[in-house]
């Protein structure tokens, strides 16, 4: 037997945590989620005419594209390997049933087939709403001063199903009626697209967040606001009701919409679904961030990939974002 004693460690008061934080390769070996172009969705903004590349004010680094202009992005899109895109049209004539959004020959229509023709191997998501299409801005018909959910069915299944004819691999309807869900599935299955998925915005906000937005495509309601059709923020076991409705009703994937305000919502519908989920980093969160980044006050390469990578890690297996081009950049340089 050897004369040698081993001392029997005596336990620590404290954990020695930042042991696995020493160096990056540490850091890396230890990572719980990580951030990849694979989770990116760009949103593309398709106008009316000819030659059009206007940028929008709000939105640094965002512009609005005609379909003849629409190759310039969608070649830089392909080249930092982002895989969809989600398009947002803005016609030349609105009405008050937002005829253009089912319009064949509209803009959004024109693009997906573009895309689908050169770009084959980007996925496209059409979203399908009014509200860019109406001469009061609101996501559906207008009866006095509230939207007829019933009646506003009806154009949304058909804006669907104009969108899925034109080639959309994804419908990704955003307008809060109360049986979206169902009444575009139905059309989609009996017009032969069966196969056709839907990315439903399950849990959209009533939010103050989406202002740029509205100034890029021209939304903004005419009277009232959208209050009494989107969510009041305030709520969450309301989220978890309108995403059961969805999956009920056929939906293949729920989005939550906004991205920061509301991580805990989407933990909790992650927690709750088992469906693909998104989060869209709206239009607000992006015009912050550039505002702050364009005055000195943030490093915005670390910003952006530490805020997508908290949508991650909240439970987001997608992002719909305006910084998706910068972040392919920022992520392929390691």
């Amino acid at each position: 037997m050897s004369d040698v004693k081993h001392a029997i460690p005596t336990p620590a008061p404290f954990g020695r945590l930042r042991r696995l934080r020493r160096t990056e390769g540490l850091r890396r070996l230890v990572r719980e989620h990580v951030l990849t172009v694979d989770d990116l969705i760009y949103p593309l903004f398709v106008v009316h005419g000819e030659g059009v590349k206007e940028p929008v004010a709000s939105m640094p680094g965002v512009y609005r594209y005609s379909v003849d202009r629409l190759a310039e992005e969608l070649e830089e899109l392909v080249s930092l390997r982002i895989p969809a895109v989600m398009l947002f049209g803005v016609p030349a004539h609105k009405d008050p049933q937002g005829s253009g959004a089912y319009d064949d020959d509209g803009e959004v229509q024109r693009a997906i087939r573009l895309i689908k023709r050169d770009y084959p191997q980007l996925v496209v998501m059409a979203d399908t709403c009014l509200c860019e299409y109406t001469d009061h801005g609101h996501c559906g018909v207008v009866r006095g001063n509230d939207v007829d959910n019933d009646a506003s069915l009806e154009l949304l299944a058909r804006t669907a199903v104009s969108q899925a004819a034109a080639g959309a691999d994804i419908i990704a309807p955003s307008n809060m009626m109360d049986g979206f869900v169902w009444a575009i599935r139905k059309a989609l299955d009996e017009h032969g697209f069966q196969h056709v998925p839907i990315l439903s915005y399950a849990v959209k906000y009533a939010s103050a967040f989406y202002g740029p937005f509205r100034d890029a495509a021209g939304s903004a309601p005419q009277f009232g606001d959208r209050r009494g059709y989107q969510m009041d923020p305030p709520n969450w076991r309301e989220a978890v009701r309108e995403a059961a409705e969805d999956v009920a009703q056929g939906a293949d994937m729920l989005m939550v919409k906004p991205g920061l305000p509301y991580l805990d919502i989407v933990r909790l519908i992650r927690d709750k679904f088992d469906l693909p989920l998104a989060v869209y980093n709206v239009s607000g969160e992006y015009a912050m961030v550039k505002a702050a980044a364009q005055n000195g006050w943030i490093d915005e390469k670390r910003v952006v990939l530490e805020l997508l990578t908290g949508m991650k890690r909240a439970g987001a297996d997608m992002i719909l974002t305006y910084h998706a081009k910068d972040a392919a950049r920022w992520l392929a340089e390691g």
